[in-house]
């Protein structure tokens, strides 16, 4: 049974970080994509960032770029995100979601193209 389980979430002042983790189990995931996505109260879901779990490339929405960092350690099959000068506006709930081969057409962002998901980790930052 494959599992995405984040954690990391709670509550930070703005400029604080926060780090989140996601572990994965229940199959090999070297070929897959790793996303995070994030809902805030009353929006719509949308992507952050994205790592290639083979070679560790990464990709980034405008809105966290220079602030937020993914990467990724093989050893402990988990996937990190690493949130720097955090904002209000970052307020959310951050999923962990992974795409396996073939992946969407649409791109990385595209949460419909996910196959699995996390139930998320709440983020919550104070101006």
């Amino acid at each position: 049974q494959v599992q995405l389980v984040e954690s990391g979430g709670g509550l930070v002042q703005a400029g604080g970080s926060l780090r989140l983790s996601c572990v994965a189990s229940g199959r090999t995931f070297s070929t897959s994509i790793m996303v995070w996505f994030r809902q805030a109260p009353g929006k719509e879901r949308r992507s952050v960032a994205a790592i290639r779990w083979s070679d560790g490339v990464t990709y980034y929405t405008d809105p966290v770029k220079g602030r937020f960092t993914i990467s990724r350690d093989f050893a402990k099959n988990t996937v990190y995100l690493q949130m720097n000068s955090l904002k209000p506006e970052d307020t959310a709930l951050y999923y962990c979601a992974a795409n396996f081969p073939p992946f969407s057409s649409l791109g990385w962002g595209d949460s419909d193209g996910m196959d699995y998901w996390g139930k998320g980790t709440l983020v919550t930052v104070s101006s």
